[in-house]
């Protein structure tokens, strides 16, 4: 069984998709630029909001508009990040249950810090034991920088600890930081593409990923 695991958050354990294509809409139309579909934001997704709104305005924006657009989504979201963003089904009771087992819990995402630790104060209080974003002394996923702060945090055993994730950004998070990497499906990626990507196991519910975490390590 593993002792500690370090959850990705968006499309993992939030679906936070509706709320972040409504933001970078609205910084779009701000700038009269075309807005994005929502599949195309859920494409966009994995390495940060820097880079979800570099892919999101037009082709050959010059990088002060690009800057600009990035500041009025930030102003929006972190006011409307939680207007339709919900807990992924079976994910809260996930949580307890590995709280019940005395099982060390983390998050490490792509997002702003602050917005990290507010959704994780929201939505799972008392069940995460270190939320973890973007600040000015972390680098983004895949680099594994956040990994190992929460690595110190939890005072963790790398060898009983696993990363949970749902892209493959999230996998080659897992590998840079020398975990055994569950790809979950009910997030922003297909089955075939974590395969793909390399993830060691594929959990298709919150009920078969509880199974996995408490199987021998």
């Amino acid at each position: 069984m593993y002792t500690t695991v370090i959850f990705d958050l968006d499309g993992t354990l939030l679906d936070t998709l509706s709320d972040l294509h409504a933001s970078v809409n609205f910084a779009l139309r701000e700038l009269s630029f075309p807005e994005r579909t929502i599949d195309e934001i859920r494409r966009f997704i994995g390495n940060g909001v820097v880079k979800l709104v570099e892919r999101s305005v037009p082709t050959g924006t010059d990088a002060e508009t690009a800057k600009h657009c990035l500041d009025i989504f930030r102003q929006h979201y972190l006011v409307h990040m939680s207007d339709n963003t919900a807990p992924y089904e079976g994910v809260t009771d996930l949580l307890g249950k590995l709280r019940e087992y005395g099982i060390k819990t983390a998050v490490v995402s792509n997002k702003l810090h602050s917005a990290v630790a507010k959704l994780c104060d929201d939505y799972f209080p008392a069940l995460i034991d270190c939320a973890l974003g973007v600040s000015d002394e972390s680098e983004r996923k895949p680099a594994p920088k956040n990994v190992f702060r929460a690595f110190d945090v939890l005072s963790c055993d790398k060898d009983s600890t696993v990363y949970v994730g749902d892209s493959e950004v999230d996998v080659q998070t897992a590998k840079n930081a020398g975990l055994k990497c569950i790809g979950i499906t009910w997030g922003f990626r297909d089955k075939e593409e974590l395969i793909s990507a390399g993830a060691d196991l594929i959990a298709d519910n919150a009920e078969g990923l509880l199974k996995l975490i408490c199987s021998p390590a």
